[in-house]
């Protein structure tokens, strides 16, 4: 009976899922770079390796689809959840290994493909077990507990790392095998949690129908997604608006606990959980719920502008950072929640500009392909990122970081919007 009342309740189950599906995505984009960074690698092999891990991102929208033809969207999000729980322990094992850091990034790659996979299921899910009116109740719901992943896993297992080898002097290896096991029983017992209260929505099948037509249908989709009106400004547009931020979310967890005489800040792991794990997040989030109520006043066009400023400007605090290693905890803070605040604020004009080259007769695929020219933005740049702070410094690099947010001026310089998209009616 109690469970019967718990399943009837989204809530029960709309948590925990979208709770479950940032915790990987965070542990892979951010937690992966300073394990590698601890365990001794140069930010150049750092940032070069976790780079890559983008790649299911980037891909998604080709092999997407297949969630859709085979199997529920139930049977793929337990599946995924139990592979996750799998490869994080695979990650402790890996450990004891001679040659740890290859068999890592591999169970890495893995982790984030099986997340970019559950990512699709639980979207799919959610639009197939709630009606409409419970999809707009319940999305920000979702979106909140997502961001306590974020703050759980980024600043919390820092936090944790941070204790076992500054308190309770455990070695670095030791300290990563215990987070990561801690985190695998938790993947587990959500695992089993879901199993019980997921519904089985009477719509959550394999579309054997798709299965027939795919080839024919997804091609045709492709093709159509290229022949659109100035596609290539757009994609241009997708590809260099966050050019910044994309050296930038390499760099400065490696600049925060670099040592004072590397040119770093010299912060402890908790310090930097603390800093860009919570302060960060609460600033990205509050800038984001600003960006959609001024977009949904004034509409896109008119709000673009101050955007590409707030995502822009507050790039220069890194810099001075840079110049001031001495400032206090405070400033750090204070600087990086402007920063964050900033590009929550900004970043609202790139996702609402996917909706707007989304539009049409395929909107979900068009979108899903913008989702892989969004992953790649962050990709590539990233790639190189160690490689150009490693060669010029952290000073230089930040200037460097500076002078390239004129590209994100410059894509939206030539980007056309309609007047009123976006705007409230």
């Amino acid at each position: 009976m109690i469970l019967e009342r718990i399943r009837k309740s989204p809530l029960s189950w709309v948590s925990s899922l979208y709770f479950v599906e940032g915790v990987p995505y965070v542990l892979v984009m951010s937690i992966a770079l300073i394990f590698y960074h601890d365990v001794g690698l140069s930010n150049t092999n750092a940032a070069l390796l976790t780079s890559w891990l983008y790649l299911p991102w980037v891909i998604k929208p080709f092999w997407s689809p297949f969630v859709d033809m085979f199997k529920s969207k139930r049977w793929w999000i337990l599946v995924m959840q139990t592979l996750l729980a799998v490869l994080m322990g695979g990650v402790v094992f890996a450990l004891n290994l001679p040659n740890f850091v290859t068999w890592t990034l591999i169970t890495f790659w893995l982790m984030a493909f099986s997340s970019a996979t559950h990512d699709v299921a639980a979207d799919g899910f959610y639009m197939l077990a709630l009606n409409e009116s419970q999809q707009s109740f319940y999305v920000g719901i979702r979106s909140t507990f997502y961001r306590i992943s974020t703050i759980v896993t980024q600043g919390g297992l820092l936090f944790c790392v941070s204790y076992l080898q500054e308190i309770m002097q455990f070695g670095i290896h030791e300290s990563w095998k215990w987070i990561f096991t801690s985190v695998a029983g938790l993947f587990l017992l959500l695992t089993l949690y879901h199993k019980l209260v997921l519904p089985r929505p009477s719509e959550d099948g394999a579309n054997g129908e798709n299965r027939y037509h795919f080839l024919e249908g997804y091609f045709r989709v492709f093709i159509e997604f290229f022949k659109k009106e100035s596609i290539a400004v757009s994609i241009m547009f997708l590809l260099l608006y966050r050019l910044p931020e994309a050296l930038l979310v390499k760099i400065c967890p490696l600049f925060f606990l670099d040592e004072v005489a590397n040119g770093g800040l010299g912060l402890s792991k908790g310090e930097l959980g603390f800093i860009q794990g919570t302060i960060g997040v609460i600033g990205l989030l509050i800038g984001g719920i600003l960006g959609g109520w001024m977009v949904s006043k004034h509409g896109l066009k008119k709000s673009l502008w101050p955007m590409v400023f707030a995502i822009s400007i507050p790039d220069a605090l890194y810099l001075i950072m840079a110049y001031f290693q001495n400032a206090s905890l405070l400033f750090v803070a204070a600087s990086v929640f402007v920063e964050q605040l900033g590009y929550g604020f900004g970043f609202t004009a790139y996702m609402l500009y996917m909706i707007y080259i989304s539009q049409g007769k395929y909107k979900t695929a068009y979108y899903a392909f913008c989702t892989g020219f969004m992953a790649l933005s962050m990709m590539l740049p990233g790639l190189f990122a160690g490689w150009l702070q490693e060669n010029l410094g952290y000073k230089d690099f930040f200037t460097l970081v500076c002078v390239l947010t004129s590209f994100t001026f410059l894509s939206a310089m030539i980007i056309k919007l309609d007047r009123d998209f976006g705007k409230e009616k």
